[in-house]
Formats: C-alpha cells, sequence, structure tokens
C-alpha cells in the first residue's frame, strides 16, 4: 500500500470509487450524503488541479481509497452552532474521503498520512454516516458541533489537535 497524489488519469477510477461508496452508505442506511451527482468529476478534477486529492493505491496501483486532504481556513467551518472548535490553531481539511472496501484500514492509513503533514485536522460528515461517525470517534475525534455546507445542509464537524492528545 501507498499513498500518492492523484492525477488526472486517476479520474475515471476515482469516479468509480466514489459511486462505490455512496452504494456503501446507502446500505448502511445513509441515504441522503453525496447525492445530485456530488461529487462531480469537476469538483474532481479541481481537486487534482490544487494537488489536494490523494489516493491510496495497492501493490498493482489500483486505487482502494481517496480523500481530499485541503489546507484550511474552510470557509464553511467559519461559524460553527452547539459548540465550539478545540481551538484556533491552523488546520488542515478532510473532504472526500471514500474507500473501496471498508475494514481493510485504509481509512485509517489516510488520518495517520493526514498527520504527517499537520497538527490539527478538521472533518465533517453527514449526521446519517455512522461508518465516518465511527471512524472519527476510534481515531480520537472530537465531535465539536455543527457546520452548514454553502447549501445549507447541516453536517456534523470534528476536529483532532496534536495538542489535545490522540489515540493511536
Amino acid at each position: 500500500m501507498h499513498i500518492r497524489k492523484a492525477t488526472y488519469s486517476d479520474i475515471p477510477e476515482l469516479m468509480q470509487l466514489f459511486e462505490h461508496a455512496k452504494g456503501i452508505m446507502r446500505a448502511s442506511g445513509n441515504m441522503h450524503q453525496w447525492g445530485n451527482g456530488y461529487p462531480s468529476e469537476d469538483v474532481v478534477r479541481c481537486d487534482i488541479e490544487r494537488g489536494v486529492c490523494y489516493a491510496v493505491c495497492d501493490t498493482l496501483g489500483r486505487i482502494e481509497a481517496t480523500m481530499a486532504l485541503i489546507p484550511g481556513p474552510d470557509p464553511t467551518y467559519s461559524v460553527i452552532e452547539e459548540g465550539r472548535w478545540l481551538n484556533d490553531e491552523p488546520y488542515y481539511v478532510i473532504h472526500r474521503i471514500a474507500v473501496a472496501v471498508p475494514g481493510k484500514g485504509h481509512a485509517r492509513r489516510m488520518l495517520d498520512y493526514a498527520f504527517e503533514r499537520t497538527g490539527t485536522i478538521r472533518i465533517d460528515t453527514h449526521r446519517d454516516n455512522v461508518i465516518m461517525h465511527h471512524i472519527l470517534r476510534s481515531y480520537g475525534f472530537c465531535r465539536c458541533g455543527v457546520i452548514y455546507l454553502a447549501n445549507g445542509d447541516p453536517r456534523d464537524a470534528y476536529q483532532l489537535s496534536k495538542d489535545y492528545g490522540r489515540k493511536r
């Protein structure tokens, strides 16, 4: 397994991965997250262009997981309700995290990779995404409150900072 920046030639495989991840979400009761064609090929292309899209590849080079690891600040995180952020330190945000097969440790590998680059990460997820809530809590993230996407949809917001300890 290795993690690398995604390239434009990865887009078809990434789009298949996102569709597969949507199926996993729907099967676990998360019926609304990533609807209406999200993430679109344009979003993925933009992530690649900005150098923030990463791929977890198996020994044959097949993509088994992906994430966007983006330096903050993120405008949707400027207002948080029902709580507060752990700190105001510079942070990275993880968006569009997807794995082909849950339970293989790819999400943890991506989180480890992100923490090798920064001491503070913020991430959000749909309230129905029980799989992601479990991953984040088991890794040591703290639920900080609720943020709202640009379209007004609420998301549970999490943060983990080396200043607040981290489960390994």
